[in-house]
């Protein structure tokens, strides 16, 4: 989907009106983020996703779109990186979850050993060894339903 598409969509539930009002912008300009737009036009107008998906090509940062993403309260999971080997590939997808899993045990533990309690600072440290946990879970099953993991067995010619 097009991202002039999804905000059209987005739009058409509440009201671009409203939106407009609510974003203290012009019911025009909504109106120009709901249109095919390869180009900039001679305001140099572009939606905001464009403008997001533009910086993060430019910076290659992941912490753009986890923010995005914490914004919805979700997370951002990269999608699984795999080699030619599948059993090298899953042994190294395996081996990062239970890794992640380790240093949120890890963080857990030392937090609370400190003094015996889990304050601020030490719950922003868990949440961000959960946040790699999951992603690491997340792409080791993305990893799973696309079959990236499948090792073809080499059909023996000679029995």
């Amino acid at each position: 989907m097009k991202s002039h598409e999804v905000i059209k969509e987005s739009m058409e539930n509440v009201g671009v009106k409203a939106i407009a009002s609510d974003m203290n912008l012009s019911s025009s300009l909504l109106y120009k983020w709901c249109q095919p737009n390869d180009e900039l036009d001679e305001n140099g107008t572009s939606n905001p996703l464009d403008r997001v998906a533009k910086i993060f090509e430019a910076t290659g940062d992941e912490n753009l779109l986890a923010w995005v993403c914490q914004q919805a309260d979700g997370f951002f999971s990269q999608n699984p990186k795999v080699g030619d080997d599948a059993a090298e590939s899953l042994f190294a997808n395996t081996h990062r979850l239970v890794a992640e899993f380790s240093d949120l045990l890890r963080e857990v533990s030392q937090s609370y050993d400190n003094d015996g309690e889990i304050c601020r600072e030490d719950a922003h440290r868990i949440r961000r060894e959960w946040e790699e946990l999951k992603g690491a879970g997340e792409s080791f099953v993305k990893g799973c339903e696309k079959g990236f993991f499948k090792i073809e067995e080499e059909k023996d010619s000679e029995i």
